[in-house]
């Protein structure tokens, strides 16, 4: 692992806070990442699986349990002036889950699309896309948002292993094409297994050089 990345991720990460609203935002400070995904979509078993930690962000069987933003950094850091994390790492509430109550929904969406807009440390969004099934609607909504919020994004493929290595090639192909004239789309696509590793040193180089603001 290189440098930069086996400094950001080597070291034990802690949960710092979940934020509800925007005025539990954290002062902005560090470079901060932050994962999309539908609900479902393995963002937790990402972020467990990037930084080595298995209990890191919680995994759930419900859909939707993740309604807040949740900041995650390395530990050793006080967080004062001087003394602050090299990034922060943000799993955002899962999306396009039908069950959730509407006022509940509306919320976690006003919540996110809040911080997109806002959040001027933020540096790149991973929206995760469940390999199985491909970019859906719900997905290209947000991805529509992130276009006119300007915040740049890259699609992360999850699951991999849940398909035929033979249709990995040809569905990052298939969402280039559809991410193609997407203003804040960065090219490449990541194609990951959190079961298996696949791809997590190639998502850990791409943060890395993000967070170094390429």
């Amino acid at each position: 692992m290189p440098p930069v990345a086996s400094s950001l991720f080597n070291a034990p990460w802690v949960f710092i806070r979940g934020v509800p609203s925007m005025k539990f935002l954290p002062p902005e400070g560090p470079p901060e990442i932050a994962f999309a995904g539908r609900s479902n979509v393995g963002k937790s078993s990402l972020i467990n699986g990037l930084v080595g930690q298995k209990g890191l962000a919680r995994t759930s069987n419900t859909p939707g349990r993740t309604q807040e933003l949740n900041y995650f950094v390395p530990d050793g850091f006080s967080g004062k002036d001087g003394d602050l994390p090299p990034m922060a790492l943000v799993d955002m509430p899962g999306y396009g889950y039908a069950k959730a109550p509407k006022d509940q929904v509306d919320a976690w969406t006003k919540l996110v699309f809040d911080y997109l807009r806002g959040r001027v440390t933020l540096k790149r969004v991973y929206v995760l896309i469940d390999s199985r099934h491909g970019i859906k609607k719900n997905d290209e909504e947000v991805l529509s948002l992130l276009d006119k919020a300007a915040v740049s994004y890259q699609i992360v493929l999850t699951k991999t292993d849940k398909i035929k290595a033979a249709g990995v090639p040809r569905l990052i192909a298939e969402t280039q094409e559809k991410i193609r004239k997407r203003p804040a789309a960065f090219p490449a696509i990541i194609a990951t297994s959190s079961e298996k590793g696949d791809g997590m040193e190639e998502l850990r180089e791409a943060i890395a050089l993000a967070v170094r603001g390429g």
